[in-house]
């Protein structure tokens, strides 16, 4: 299974966009949707739940999805909806398992909607260092759809279904945000005493590298290790330790400015 990303300026044109996965053969249990702008209040009045249920998490089912979701067309993402406050993008409704599933990863939600399970070879898959930049789409109100394709082709088909309903990718994504950054870490940079122009790729990988799920809300010598596995001898650099530092002062910031 290969995942494939979209972010969108409107709900509108991702619900369109599910359409067109749908007519690739690409069935609703492999498609996520994560949509902001929904208060808690309405959240809960949309969404029944259990008292054996955490507050917030519950399953909805044909109409009572779109209704949830707003969703047009009848395009509904899966039998399961969870309304989730993530810190630092507020009120946010996870359609379908994968989306409660890339939540629920950040620390988000306690579990899966509706206490369902996602398939392990999706689960194994889900994009989780790209997490970051789907909480900075949230909180600038756009939405996130992610698809898995089974092969090659069929991954190629719904990016090119994504294009065409007006997504914007991943990259794209990741560029523009590092772009908003960039002049304030180089500067951070210069008074730490670093060269940005040579050391900004090294600054950068630390400073995502905070960002992932596994590494929020701890030191660089809490994952010091992890991070040498999975980023080799860049990481015992001065600059990736420099970005990573300030990648964890930037997660806690944004978490500050939503915080319940």
């Amino acid at each position: 299974m290969e995942p494939v990303v979209g972010i969108f300026q409107s709900r509108a044109d991702a619900e369109r966009a599910i359409q067109k996965l749908y007519a690739l053969g690409i069935p609703n249990t492999r498609i996520g949707l994560l949509t902001p702008g929904t208060s808690e209040k309405n959240v809960k009045k949309s969404i029944p739940v259990t008292d054996a249920e955490p507050p917030g998490i519950g399953k909805a089912l044909g109409a009572t999805v779109g209704g949830a979701m707003g969703v047009a067309g009848g395009a509904t993402v899966g039998a399961a909806v969870a309304s989730l406050f993530v810190p630092g993008v507020g009120p946010v409704i996870a359609g379908g398992l994968i989306g409660a599933a890339l939540l629920g990863a950040g620390g988000a939600a306690t579990g899966l909607a509706a206490g369902e399970a996602v398939e392990e070879k999706l689960s194994d898959g889900l994009p989780h260092d790209e997490l970051f930049l789907y909480e900075d789409a949230l909180r600038h109100g756009k939405t996130v759809l992610v698809a898995f394709a089974e092969e090659p082709t069929s991954a190629e088909q719904a990016r090119n279904a994504l294009a065409e309903a007006n997504a914007e990718s991943v990259d794209a994504a990741r560029e523009a945000w590092w772009l908003g950054l960039r002049n304030a870490e180089a500067e951070h940079l210069k008074l730490k005493g670093g060269d940005f122009t040579q050391d900004e790729v090294s600054y950068r990988r630390g400073f995502e590298a905070a960002l992932h799920p596994q590494s929020r809300g701890k030191s660089f010598s809490e994952r010091q290790a992890q991070l040498s596995q999975s980023f080799g001898e860049v990481s015992s650099t001065e600059s990736f330790r420099h970005g990573y530092d300030r990648g964890q002062a930037y997660q806690q910031k944004v978490t500050e400015t939503r915080k319940v």
